[in-house]
């Protein structure tokens, strides 16, 4: 089997399941099998958003994010089933267990993707070999298909994965990048979103062998070290292992201040942590992050401290929604003596472009329609003042100030 394995690099798989929330709902009633399915919210409302569909739904034009009204539109026949995570996760472990029998360097991307290390596994054949057995097993034990990327990194991998949808295996080698991946669209690189390509776009740069062959200081100037780092990707460099702790991990990314003097002003307080997760928020988009817990720490005057911590059902970055989740925190472990100390931080923290939110019929509403609103209230912020916009209340709640 050696000479189908590298002698110095590596063999990767890239394992993306196949329109993973519906896989799981026909898996768990047959009869939903070849019948176009959406996961979404309540049917009879005629509201919310597509989750996922299935690939007889696809064929229709609904797509994930889609309103409701618009896919039944789209296909009359549809059938809707509301998203049952706990049904996902669950199916999500069985998945990661079969992985995990044929190498234990699995690192988990998301609740339906992962890496797998194969390079010392040649006693179970060669990596197509694999990828077929793995692929077989999942859908004879779990009646749920995938798509496999075999390439000699993780990067090369995932967008192999991509390449056969569903149920295809695609190898991608160094030596076919200028002819399979240089023409196409920068938006369909892995780690290009629409805001990325429509900035390349304006530099004149709009397929993946543009970017591989860009100007250096023309992307560090305009997008820095990420510039240089999606560069190398166009090439097909990418140094990262498969790291089975990677995605578990509890990064983070934390501001706190000390006052400077002991406040017990509750408006001024909530000023401080407002200035502390803009903090946060920078310093995780520099970096590409997004947080999935927010924990808020209290020091008082007497020097005890308390931290406080929320697990999150959706990934977040932006300054205003890490306010809103700090805020309730704060309020329901302070006990009102004077504060010293104030700190605000994320962890659980994941890629920006990895970033799984588990969408569903309210909160995915709620937040497509809040992110405008913030990405003003941050600029707005960030040009005239942090109390250029302020909330009714809280200009109430100041006019009640003794003296003003």
């Amino acid at each position: 089997m050696k000479q189908f394995y590298p002698k110095n690099g590596r063999v990767i798989l890239h394992v993306d399941m196949n329109s993973f929330f519906a896989s799981v709902e026909m898996a768990y009633d047959p009869s939903l099998k070849g019948k176009p399915l959406a996961i979404a919210g309540d049917e009879n409302k005629r509201r919310g958003i597509v989750v996922t569909s299935s690939y007889e739904a696809r064929k229709y034009g609904v797509r994930t994010t889609m309103p409701l009204w618009e896919a039944k539109k789209l296909c009359p026949n549809l059938i809707v089933r509301q998203p049952n995570f706990e049904r996902y996760r669950t199916a999500s472990q069985a998945m990661f267990n079969v992985l995990q029998q044929f190498s234990h360097l699995v690192e988990p991307v998301s609740i339906d993707e992962g890496y797998v290390d194969i390079t010392e596994c040649q006693e179970l054949g060669t990596p197509m070999e694999i990828a077929k057995t793995i692929q077989r097993n999942l859908l004879e034990e779990l009646d749920l298909p995938c798509s496999i990327g075999i390439a000699p990194n993780k990067f090369l991998a995932k967008m192999a994965s991509d390449m056969k949808k569903p149920l295809g295996i695609s190898i991608l080698r160094k030596r076919d990048i200028q002819k399979v991946l240089w023409p196409l669209p920068v938006i369909e690189m892995h780690g290009v979103g629409e805001k990325t390509a429509e900035k390349l776009s304006k530099l004149d740069i709009r397929t993946i062998g543009e970017l591989a062959l860009a100007s250096e200081l023309i992307l560090r100037a305009n997008f820095g070290i990420r510039g240089l780092k999606l560069r190398e990707r166009a090439n097909g460099v990418d140094g990262r292992p498969v790291d089975p702790l990677a995605y578990s991990e509890n990064k983070s990314v934390g501001s706190s201040v000390t006052l400077p003097k002991d406040m017990t002003n509750q408006s001024d307080l909530f000023d401080v942590l407002e200035n502390l997760a803009k903090s946060v928020s920078d310093r995780m988009q520099r970096k590409g992050y997004m947080t999935m817990n927010i924990s808020v720490t209290i020091r008082y005057k007497d020097r005890k401290t308390i931290s406080r911590g929320k697990k999150l059902n959706n990934p977040i970055k932006n300054s205003q929604e890490i306010f809103q989740a700090a805020k309730p925190l704060f309020v329901e472990n302070w006990n009102g003596d004077p504060v010293r100390l104030l700190g605000i931080t994320g962890q659980d923290l994941v890629d920006e472009d990895q970033a799984y939110e588990q969408l569903d019929l309210f909160t995915y509403e709620k937040a497509a329609q809040q992110e405008p609103l913030y990405r003003v209230m941050d600029k707005i912020h960030d040009k005239f003042g942090k109390h250029s916009l302020q909330k009714g209340r809280d200009l109430k709640n100041k006019q009640r100030k003794p003296g003003l």
